[in-house]
C-alpha cells in the first residue's frame, strides 16, 4: 500500500517526543475504517485502535506497542461472514537517512550487532503512526479466514469403479494405437 493511499495519518514530529517518552493511544474514526476495510478486501472493520510508546535516542525513535482491531471477513469454506479479533505487537526502530544514503536505504552510525533488523527510515523528522498502524492491521489479517466448525471436504464421485483415462483408451483402440 503506498503511503498517500493509506487513510490513517497520525503524524509525530520527533522533536515532539520528550526525553522520557511518550504514550499515544488513538482509535480510528468509522470513515477511516470504512476506507481500510475497502483497500484491504475485509467485509468489515468495527473496531481498530493503538497504542504507542515512543522513546527517543537522539534522533532515533524507538515505537512499541499494539495494534488491535475486529475484522470481518468471508468464510472460504462456508462463503458465510466470520468475525476475528486482531492483536498485533510492534517494535520498530527508526533512524534518520544520512546524506548520500539512497532512498529506501538506511544507514546510521550506530554499530548493528546480533540478527536486529535495520532501522527504519525517517523522513522529514517525522512519523506516521496512523501508517504504522495500518501496515500492522495488513500483517495480521488472516488470508484465509474460516468459521470455527467450517471442514473443507472434497466431492467425491459415486462411481468408484470408473476410470478416469478409459475414454482416451477408447480413441487409443479406435485409431489403432496399442
Amino acid at each position: 500500500m503506498e503511503k498517500n493511499q493509506n487513510p490513517w495519518v497520525v503524524p509525530v514530529a520527533v522533536d515532539d517526543i520528550p526525553e522520557t517518552g511518550l504514550h499515544i493511544e488513538f482509535d480510528a474514526s468509522e470513515t477511516v475504517r470504512a476506507e481500510l476495510a475497502a483497500l484491504t478486501g475485509l467485509r468489515d472493520l468495527p473496531r481498530l485502535s493503538a497504542a504507542f510508546d515512543l522513546v527517543r535516542r537522539g534522533a532515533c525513535v524507538r515505537v512499541t506497542g499494539r495494534v488491535s482491531a475486529r475484522v470481518g471477513q468471508t468464510c472460504v469454506v462456508t462463503l458465510e461472514p466470520v468475525e476475528s479479533d486482531l492483536e498485533e505487537l510492534v517494535d520498530l526502530a527508526f533512524a534518520p537517512q544520512l546524506a548520500g544514503s539512497l532512498p529506501g536505504k538506511v544507514e546510521t552510525t550506530e554499530r548493528r550487532t546480533g540478527k536486529e533488523d535495520p532501522p527504519e527510515p525517517l523522513v522529514g523528522g517525522q512519523l506516521d503512526l496512523g501508517a504504522i498502524a495500518t501496515e500492522f492491521l495488513v500483517l495480521g489479517i488472516d488470508p484465509y479466514p474460516r468459521k470455527a466448525d467450517a471442514e473443507f471436504a472434497p466431492v467425491r464421485a459415486d462411481d468408484g469403479d470408473a476410470r478416469p483415462f478409459e475414454a482416451l483408451q477408447a480413441l487409443k483402440k479406435r485409431f489403432g494405437s496399442s
